[in-house]
């Protein structure tokens, strides 16, 4: 159907055309028949109007296969997986569309390790939702709906063991809060108060509609820019509406790059383990991360690790590999310690631990990292078959170079870098290029997509 994106970890669509509740009961009915196995499942959402219609269709699908479902209410996305162990719960649902615009909502899902499906289990549940092969409802066995009001409790209370709270709260942090009045509205507040920070709240009422496009990129921030500015704090958070991801603003009211969210707190984490054998200092993160990561391992005397591009397979490795942290460039920090999804809130208090053990403005400590610029460009292809001749172009024209051909095609350069992949949901391929300026990485980009028409 048109604009209902499907991938192996979930699907997401306009609500009401791509994406209506008769589908998310029969994708409900197919993730109960994949699991397979009686027992709960856990259920969370954002704060999209749609999600109420689409929550209850999955819990009523779930119930049909068998399943007692525990609904969390509006809580975080990584606030699903953690109460998927805490529960030894057999998988969850998140109804959310991410950083998608509050017209479009989905469903993403869950193993019994709290991790997103993989691309073996995805494309097992997707065979079972295309064939319609649903287990058969039997109304002896029907199981019953309960609710917890305690969920993002926890995973505030598994945060706080992991940071030194009694030096954050000496350091008595401002924080302003841009949640995009997504499900994190009230977790992060109430994360930050517990670590004694003055809270400055904008956009934290879970009732209203998102005040501005969801995803938080420097872009999109710049009214809680300008309120780090007037209110003098010292640093700003932004969340996307699941609140998966971090942004960060500087006590000077600019928006610092996503991509250091995670560098910022992968060097926190690095340089606390400076006793452990720099073979056991891992950090995994995927292909297109920027190279302030090299950087950071380095510094730190720690192992990179780099994946295909995509939330689970950095997760998988990070638990494979017994990693400190990892996670994406997009603001995404996976922390294990707490769970295996990226994690806004851990993200947070990490980066006012390093803060807080520094002494020093945030923007201080950005300045004192490799300085880098990413360009993400496009190129929409008629079908699937020519994305992939693309990616055949784009070896030739690097063919000489070092390739990274993991997924797609990455070219090591010298200062540089680009990485050409096609997309598993839709005819588009997708070009990132990394290097010193911006400039450079522009010319990079373009070059590359020049050469197609030649």
């Amino acid at each position: 159907m048109k604009d209902l994106k499907i991938s192996v970890s979930g699907v997401r669509g306009i609500v009401g055309e791509s994406l209506t509740p008769e589908i998310a009961l029969s994708f409900a009915k197919a993730f109960g028949t994949h699991l397979n196995h009686p027992g709960r499942i856990v259920v969370g959402s954002d704060t999209r109007a749609s999600s109420p219609l689409l929550k209850h269709a999955v819990i009523s699908g779930l119930i049909a296969t068998g399943y007692e479902v525990i609904d969390l209410g509006i809580c975080p996305t990584p606030t699903v997986g953690i109460m998927i162990k805490e529960l030894e719960a057999e998988g969850g649902v998140v109804i959310t569309a991410s950083h998608n615009p509050s017209q479009w909502n989905g469903l993403k899902f869950m193993g019994n390790q709290g991790i997103f499906l993989n691309e073996k289990e995805g494309k097992a549940f997707l065979e079972i939702y295309k064939d319609k092969a649903f287990k058969d409802l039997d109304p002896k066995k029907l199981k019953d709906l309960k609710t917890r009001t305690n969920a993002i409790a926890i995973h505030i209370a598994k945060v706080l063991k992991q940071v030194n709270v009694p030096l954050i709260k000496k350091s008595k942090f401002k924080v302003a809060v841009d949640a995009c009045n997504g499900a994190g509205s009230v977790a992060l507040p109430k994360l930050l108060v517990k670590l004694g920070c003055e809270v400055i709240e904008l956009y934290t009422n879970p009732l209203e509609p998102f005040p501005r496009v969801p995803e938080p990129t420097p872009a999109h921030l710049h009214v809680l820019a300008d309120l780090v500015k007037k209110k003098h704090a010292d640093i700003g958070f932004a969340l996307d509406p699941d609140a998966d991801r971090l942004a960060i603003i500087s006590e000077e009211g600019i928006a610092i790059s996503e991509e250091l969210t995670l560098a910022l707190a992968t060097d926190f984490i690095l340089s606390s383990y400076k006793n452990i054998s720099p073979s056991k200092k891992i950090v995994v993160t995927n292909l297109s991360t920027s190279r302030v990561m090299d950087d950071v391992a380095k510094k730190n005397r720690g192992v990179l690790i780099r994946t295909k591009i995509g939330e689970v397979h950095v997760a998988e490795e990070i638990q494979h590999l017994k990693a400190l942290i990892g996670g994406e460039g997009n603001g995404g920090v996976i922390f294990p310690r707490v769970c295996f999804n990226r994690d806004s809130l851990s993200a947070a208090a990490l980066i006012l631990n390093l803060l807080a053990k520094e002494n020093l403005p945030i923007s201080k400590i950005v300045a004192a990292l490799p300085s880098y610029y990413i360009v993400k460009k496009k190129i929409t292809c008629h079908t699937q078959e020519e994305a992939f001749e693309v990616l055949d172009r784009a070896e030739d024209f690097f063919s000489g170079e070092v390739l990274d051909l993991t997924e797609g095609i990455k070219v090591l350069l010298k200062n540089a870098w680009i990485h050409i992949r096609a997309s598993n949901t839709e005819p588009i391929v997708r070009v990132i290029a990394e290097a010193k300026t911006k400039k450079e990485a522009e010319e990079l980009a373009d070059g590359f997509i020049e050469s197609l028409k030649l």
